[in-house]
């Protein structure tokens, strides 16, 4: 096993132990020396593993007290009525969401034949950062019929909340229909906007949510940082490939 391969263990291996909750937020980590100890390398390969995880986010450094575990992933659940801010905030986390563009555009074949439109149909996109207790979790891409909600990028831009513009344009309840899961590895743009490295293993989440009728309503991309969030199938609805 190469050095590289040597940090990269130590470092999944902690990653893993605090996902267990072998380490709380807030924690002290044991030290370089002991971590040397348990794992059998020098204090180099070590820090390297630390280091990485710094970058990540999942633990910071005290000057003269030690490193400490920042964040443990989050639970994130999967299901016909999933709402972000309410399903974070009833686990005891603080949800979050940042607007990164807001766009009306013709729809590529994918986003057509999701939302049942003719090709190059108009769509209202919208894509933003999800974070949980101030750290990102995931970068999404929505995308919904124009003609039917003409005022969704209005509506996103006053309060950020999909259910709320749905509300706006009468829909007042909606389900997802689909969800499709497939591992992939972070870009560069991605790893900037989720603070990973590039390369770094990240899931990615495209599904449908329909209205009370089953029309298609909304088509999402979602790619999570894989090191950050949990997903929990709570329902029946989940397709992967």
């Amino acid at each position: 096993m190469g050095r590289s391969a040597i940090w990269t263990a130590i470092r999944d291996t902690l990653i893993e132990e605090i996902a267990l909750g072998h380490y709380q937020p807030g924690d002290q980590l044991p030290t370089e020396a002991q971590l040397s100890d348990r794992f059998g390398v020098n204090r180099h390969t070590v820090r390297r593993a630390l280091a990485d995880m710094a970058e990540t986010g999942t633990i910071h450094a005290r000057r003269g007290a030690g490193v400490f575990v920042a964040h443990r992933p989050t639970d994130y659940p999967i299901g016909r009525r999933v709402r972000f801010h309410q399903n974070l905030a009833a686990s005891g986390h603080v949800p979050g969401k940042q607007v990164l563009h807001l766009t009306t555009r013709s729809s590529d074949p994918r986003e057509a034949e999701a939302l049942a439109l003719s090709a190059g149909a108009p769509v209202q996109v919208y894509e933003g950062l999800s974070y949980s207790d101030g750290q990102p979790i995931a970068l999404f891409r929505s995308v919904f019929p124009a003609d039917r909600f003409p005022r969704m990028l209005e509506e996103l831009r006053r309060r950020a909340s999909v259910t709320a513009a749905f509300n706006a344009h009468g829909v007042m309840d909606y389900t997802r229909a689909s969800t499709r899961l497939t591992a992939k590895t972070a870009s560069p743009t991605q790893a900037l906007h989720l603070k990973v490295q590039p390369g770094s293993p990240i899931l990615r989440a495209v599904g449908v949510n329909v209205d009370a009728q089953g029309t298609p309503v909304e088509y999402g991309r979602t790619w999570f940082a894989g090191d950050r969030v949990t997903l929990t199938l709570i329902d029946q609805t989940l397709s992967t490939g």
